[in-house]
């Protein structure tokens, strides 16, 4: 039998999501010689903290709410899947990855595939939220599409396939 995210885990891992962000970008921050890119993660990094505040409003009214659809136990089996491919669903792996990073250049183009990898996250998420949350989602998704085009920018335009399209 196959185990599946209620949609109170689902918005749980977004809070993790966000708090790993804010850990990635500060230990960035922290780490870079690159004045440029360091205000830029400690911006990003501010709004991580933002966007985990929402999240914990939107888990607070929404732990009782059942998901309407013709297929959830699929939609809950796909989210499961995209949850463990995304790296910072995971306590503490956003210091972890950062620390790691050996260059400013590394450390843009993580960011920009993990900005890529909550706006996928959060898209399907909103699929299963209530009516009136479903604008609060787009708000971020939209702040997220912000994130990533401050990076590519940082990056130096639209260079790299990670920024094409954007």
């Amino acid at each position: 039998m196959a185990t599946h995210f209620s949609l109170c885990e689902i918005i749980e891992m977004a809070i993790q999501i966000e708090k790993n962000g804010y850990a990635f970008y500060t230990t960035l921050a922290e780490s870079v010689t690159d004045e440029k890119a360091s205000v830029v993660f400690k911006f990003l990094a501010g709004e991580e903290l933002k966007h985990a505040d929402i999240f914990k409003g939107l888990l607070n009214k929404s732990c009782d709410y059942q998901p309407e659809g013709a297929y959830p136990d699929e939609y809950f089996s796909f989210m499961k899947a995209l949850a463990f491919q995304y790296v910072f669903t995971k306590s503490d792996q956003g210091k972890a990855l950062a620390s790691k990073v050996k260059d400013v250049e590394e450390g843009i183009n993580l960011g920009i595939k993990a900005e890529k990898d909550a706006i996928l996250f959060y898209e399907e998420m909103k699929r299963y939220v209530k009516e009136e949350d479903k604008q609060i989602i787009d708000e971020l998704i939209h702040e997220e599409k912000q994130h990533l085009i401050r990076l590519c920018e940082l990056k130096g335009g639209n260079q790299g396939e990670e920024c094409k399209g954007i």
